[in-house]
């Protein structure tokens, strides 16, 4: 049986988002114990916030590891991955911190979306990239 290499540097990014989803979902859990909330939000503007926090997360982090992991395998180059991973990281902790039940803009917030569009309009094209270019 051969041994086959997982995507190295996609994997601390995947690590280190995961303990970032783990602190969003305490948030909601710690929420859900304070209100007695058990599903949605029943209303609560705290809750819902928490929750929609926790919810853009899952919604783009996915894709872009998904995205790290297959262009790595197919060679990009580390600074690509480390730059994008980096722009994740920083994105995913900002945005969060800029999203508030009451206010709809707020500069973290629009700096967390547009970090992490950037890394998947990138990781996209470096897709394309290695596919057309090969």
């Amino acid at each position: 049986m051969s041994e086959m290499s997982a995507p190295i540097i996609t994997g601390f990014y995947a690590a280190v988002m995961g303990l970032l989803l783990l602190w969003l979902d305490v948030q909601v859990g710690r929420l859900r114990g304070q209100t007695g909330i058990s599903l949605y939000d029943g209303g609560n503007k705290e809750l819902a916030t928490a929750i929609r926090k926790q919810g853009n997360f899952t919604e783009h982090v996915p894709m872009v590891l998904v995205l790290m992991a297959l262009v790595e395998l197919n060679g990009a180059p580390a600074w690509l991955l480390n730059a994008s991973g980096v722009a994740l990281v920083v994105g995913r902790i900002i945005h969060p911190m800029g999203l508030d039940y009451e206010k709809m803009v707020n500069p973290l917030r629009g700096i967390g979306v547009m970090l992490t569009l950037l890394v998947i309009l990138a990781l996209s094209g470096y897709g394309l990239y290695q596919y057309f270019g090969s």
